[in-house]
C-alpha cells in the first residue's frame, strides 16, 4: 500500500480537537479507535465524500507499532467489500474520516469513552464465546 500520509476533512479535524480536549487522548489514539469503528460498519464508505483538506497525518504517527495490524484489517475489509486494492489509500482515508464522525457521535467526554470501550470489549468477549 502506497500510503505515507493521509488527511482528514476540516469537520473531522474539528471533531478530533473536541474529543481530544474532552477525553485527554491524543488524536492518533482517537483515530485508531475511529478507524476500527468504521471498519465494523456494514456499508462501504465513499472516498469522494471525504476531501483531503485540513489535517495531515503521517502514517507511522497515526498507526504506530500497530501499522501492520491496521493495514491487514483494511485489506481484509476491502476484500470483503470487493474494493480494488489499488484504492486502499482512498479507503483508508474514507474509513478514518467516517470513523471520526461515528466516534464523535458516541464520545462527548471521558465517561462516554469509558462506556464505549467497555461496550466494545463486552461485544468482543460475547462474540468470542459464541465461536
Amino acid at each position: 500500500m502506497k500510503l505515507t500520509k493521509t488527511w482528514v476533512t476540516k469537520d473531522a479535524s474539528n471533531k478530533l480537537r473536541f474529543m481530544a480536549g474532552k477525553t485527554g487522548l491524543t488524536p492518533n489514539l482517537l483515530c485508531r479507535m475511529a478507524f476500527c469503528l468504521s471498519l465494523a460498519e456494514p456499508r462501504v464508505p465513499n472516498p469522494d465524500d471525504y476531501a483531503e483538506e485540513e489535517r495531515e497525518f503521517n502514517r507511522y504517527t497515526l498507526l504506530g507499532e500497530y501499522d501492520a495490524l491496521f493495514v491487514a484489517l483494511l485489506k481484509q475489509k476491502c476484500t470483503e467489500d470487493g474494493v480494488d486494492m489499488d484504492r486502499l489509500p482512498n479507503y483508508f482515508r474514507a474509513h478514518l474520516n467516517r470513523g471520526i464522525n461515528l466516534l464523535q457521535q458516541r464520545v462527548r467526554n471521558l465517561s462516554d469513552l469509558a462506556a464505549f470501550v467497555a461496550s466494545q470489549t463486552a461485544a468482543v468477549e460475547q462474540s468470542s464465546s459464541i465461536e
